[in-house]
């Protein structure tokens, strides 16, 4: 069973919030095949979903308590919530940016961390994160409100009908998330930077043609933005 107790503990406590990405998260190992990661994930988001919002509509009445990790306006409004669509989160090693012996999109791997978003009548309302604890996948946190809507609108704009052609990259160490678009001619990766990106970066999507970036004008301010958070830490 999930740690569903401790999970809604935090819910309670207005904590499962995720906005801003963790500076250094690190990649999860990966055992299972994509397809088992994905159907695993999957359910447990789902499962777990079930669970929070049960627990919300019994023990909250009226307008969504300060802090409610989803953009709710009464926290009834979660029984006509639900789980969409998922994707599993890819990051860069810092030193592999920073060395920038290869392409943007050859450097990325998968975390192991899962993300859903979060609807309510066909809108994004926040994000889940599915991570495997002990083994077993949990949902570990909701929240990230801002982020679900700027990528929902992004996933919409960029994929295709299986999200096949886009992953979600985040660079933990430059707090930026971006959605990786690959051509469906040459399968080259462009990329529109998230609200992350654009305020962490000063990156803005580009006013003429489809809008992405392509990589030679994200790397400069990705590799001064890591080593920046990397000195600091010391």
């Amino acid at each position: 069973m999930p740690r569903i107790s401790t999970l809604l503990g935090l819910a309670i406590s207005g904590c499962l919030s995720l906005s801003s990405p963790t500076l250094f998260a690190q990649p999860a190992p990966i055992g299972a095949s994509p397809q088992a990661q994905q159907d695993g994930a999957s359910s447990a988001a789902r499962r777990d979903f079930t669970q929070f919002v049960q627990f919300q509509v019994q023990n909250h009445a009226g307008s969504a308590p300060q802090g409610f990790p989803l953009d709710v306006a009464d926290v009834q409004d979660l029984k006509d919530a639900r789980i969409a669509y998922g994707f599993p989160v890819y990051t860069v090693d810092p030193a592999d940016l920073l060395a920038g012996r290869r392409e943007l999109k050859a450097m990325a791997k998968p975390t192991g961390i899962w993300r859903f978003v979060v609807t309510l009548n066909e809108q994004p309302i926040g994000l889940a994160t599915v991570e495997q604890v002990n083994g077993k996948w949990e949902t570990v946190a909701y929240g990230a409100t801002v982020l679900a809507k700027d990528l929902d609108a992004a996933m919409t704009a960029y994929g295709n009908a299986d999200r096949s052609n886009v992953r979600v990259l985040r660079i933990y160490q430059a707090q930026s998330d971006f959605l990786e678009v690959s051509s469906a001619q040459n399968g080259a990766a462009r990329f529109a930077p998230l609200h992350s990106a654009r305020q962490s970066l000063l990156l803005q999507r580009k006013a003429a043609g489809d809008g992405l970036l392509d990589a030679s004008e994200l790397l400069e301010p990705l590799r001064a933005a890591v080593k920046k958070n990397l000195e600091s830490a010391r």
